[in-house]
């Protein structure tokens, strides 16, 4: 009943537009490690954590700690017009581990944010309003970010502040050129970037951006190598290339830190936001410095790397490191991708079975190939039912989403496939 009551106020003064999943919406009322309750005390695993959020899981001692004691000072707020020392940390810490030549980091307060604020810094850098973007692609719902996204249901206005121009690659599922080898698919792609260039923009392109994964696009990944074969490309003309690792950074893909390093290549920038604050609201772009620094006019952030978000980001990532959640997403996700290759052998509800360490989705189609949304919305629903969140996402709404917190166990990771496996068998009957 408090679940119903509670829909009911939220419809009221909330937007139409605002999703929520289930036919009966849930509130998560507490949470512990991988287990959420809903406020009617029914306790699910979480394998959505919050969309890719809660990256180390629910009450961590250790971040519940650090953001207590900036509490304890009574400085909840100070503004980037003052020093804050966790801050400056952060960003020491960040920049280190980008690996990207005399960097420097700019705070925000979510993945819209920091893809809004690369894009200012290329079109300021290159004096340019041209920026290419991958088919399938979701960067956040802000006025220039919306531009940039290819998924036509996520895109909300087609009036924009920058020019952009599609390119083929992100997606190859359904791709023109998913029958070609790797090697081939990736030579395709590269001609289709060199073709876009040279007819659809005016050859001073300000940058290129690209998820490693696309994420809301269904965890859908070209092959490895050929994020580095585009930007030798872009070296051609000057173009910068931007990493967006909103939901790729922080070691979630199990075998590289930064979703971009499976290619081999060192963008100009990433952004990042999501399971660096476990929970807490923060963004950022890291970039070379002549990148950063090109603003010719003062610039602020109000709330962006605030002492509490920056304290807990920390901890946050201090806890990744030392307990190694990265080997932890490569062991549970190479598990979870072999049981669920399984599963789909023997129900061809599921054409496709993909991703990379905690970050896997399935694909949900017809007896002809065609995409599946029916089926995906059902076994959202039947995953609830037997106790398990998890997500959904895809250019036709056809796919399931999986990303655990990568404190996941061997013991929940078996749990999860077992009421996949029983969701998927129920759907396909």
């Amino acid at each position: 009943m408090a679940h119903r009551e509670l829909l009911h106020r939220h419809r009221s003064v909330l937007p139409k537009w605002l999703a929520l999943y289930y036919e009966e919406p849930i509130e998560i009322a507490s949470a512990h490690g991988r287990r959420v309750t809903d406020r009617e005390g029914r306790t699910y695993l979480d394998f959505f954590g919050g969309i890719l959020t809660n990256s180390v899981g629910y009450d961590v001692a250790e971040i519940s700690d650090a953001v207590r004691s900036q509490i304890d000072t009574g400085v909840l707020h100070s503004s980037t017009l003052y020093l804050i020392e966790s801050q400056v940390e952060l960003a020491e810490k960040i920049a280190q581990l980008s690996g990207i030549p005399d960097a420097k980091v700019f705070f925000t307060n979510s993945g819209t944010e920091a893809n809004e604020t690369a894009l200012m810094l290329a079109t300021q850098h290159r004096r340019s309003g041209q920026v290419l973007a991958l088919r399938n692609s979701y960067h956040g719902r802000a006025f220039a970010t919306v531009a940039i996204t290819g998924i036509r249901g996520w895109s909300a206005s087609e009036l924009s502040p920058i020019n952009v121009s599609w390119v083929h690659g992100g997606y190859r599922y359904r791709s023109p050129f998913k029958d070609l080898s790797d090697a081939d698919y990736v030579k395709a792609c590269v001609t289709d970037l060199r073709e876009v260039i040279e007819i659809a923009t005016a050859g001073d392109v300000a940058c290129m951006i690209v998820e490693p994964i696309q994420g809301v696009g269904g965890f859908a990944s070209p092959p490895d190598g050929l994020f580095r074969e585009f930007k030798k490309v872009l070296d051609e003309y000057g173009i910068l290339f931007i990493s967006d690792e909103v939901q790729t950074g922080w070691g979630r893909t199990g075998e590289h830190f930064w979703g971009i390093q499976a290619h081999d290549v060192v963008p100009d920038a990433m952004t990042f936001a999501k399971g660096l604050g476990n929970g807490l609201a923060i963004g950022g772009v890291v970039a070379r410095a002549e990148l950063m620094d090109c603003l010719r006019a003062n610039s602020i952030s109000t709330f962006g790397g605030n002492p509490i978000s920056t304290a807990g980001a920390l901890a946050t990532l201090n806890y990744l490191l030392d307990h190694d959640l990265q080997a932890n997403a490569a062991k549970l996700g190479n598990r979870l991708i072999h049981g669920l290759r399984s599963v789909a052998a023997a129900h061809p509800v599921v054409g496709d079975v993909r991703g990379k360490g905690l970050m896997i989705a399935l694909e949900f189609v017809g007896p002809g190939g065609e995409p599946n949304p029916a089926a995906a919305t059902a076994v959202l629903e039947e995953t609830r039912r037997r106790g398990l969140l998890v997500g959904k996402g895809g250019l036709y709404g056809n796919v399931i989403r999986l990303a655990p917190p990568m404190t996941l166990t061997e013991d929940e990771a078996e749990e999860a496939l077992g009421i996949l496996s029983e969701a998927i068998e129920a759907v396909s009957a």
